[in-house]
């Protein structure tokens, strides 16, 4: 009886930890944004439209909007100590919802051809840094969980800051400064 109780202690304990590091980190990138200030003479690199097709396009949305329901689906996950479904859904963002699944030869190709290169290197960070959350959801490990799930939050918003800055236009000026590390 005393092991159960224990248990469900460290529990409640972990969930804890996991929403207040979520709201801390949350806070801290809400003031992070808001004090970004350059120099006169910096000059940062200017936003980067991507241009695609419009299959690719669609396909790349599609593909955003799962990544968004499974980063939506992994709060709760995190605050309950789910780290099994954690792990499943980082997993899956790791692994790409749509893209691998959907694209033609010809399209995997032109889509090479037609990103950035700084974007190919932020989606490899991304799928990247999603594999690292998998890994630490299956040790259950909260506080690495949360170091993951807002590292891969702050590289949503550099991304759509740089490469989506007409669509996140609210994002532009707050990240314009950064490499996407804060």
């Amino acid at each position: 009886m005393r092991i159960k109780k224990n248990t469900t202690k460290r529990q409640i304990n972990s969930i804890r930890l996991a929403v207040l590091t979520t709201s801390v980190c949350f806070i801290i990138s809400l003031s992070l944004a808001s004090e970004v200030h350059l120099p006169e003479k910096h000059s940062p690199e200017q936003p980067a439209e991507l241009h695609l097709s419009h299959d690719l396009k669609e396909v790349l949305n599609q593909e955003m909007n799962e990544i968004e329901k499974g980063m939506m689906a992994i709060i709760p996950a995190i605050a309950a100590g789910n780290w099994q479904a954690l792990a499943q859904l980082a997993q899956k963002i790791k692994d790409s919802f749509i893209l691998k699944q959907k694209l033609t030869e010809d399209q995997m190709q032109e889509l090479h051809h037609s990103l950035p290169s700084g974007f190919i290197e932020m989606d490899q960070e991304f799928h990247t840094t999603a594999g690292k959350l998998a890994h630490a959801a299956h040790q259950s490990d909260g506080e690495l969980v949360n170091f993951y799930f807002y590292k891969l939050h702050s590289q949503c918003m550099s991304c759509h800051a740089k490469y989506a800055p007409k669509r996140f236009s609210n994002l532009k000026s707050s990240h314009q400064a950064g490499t996407g590390h804060h």
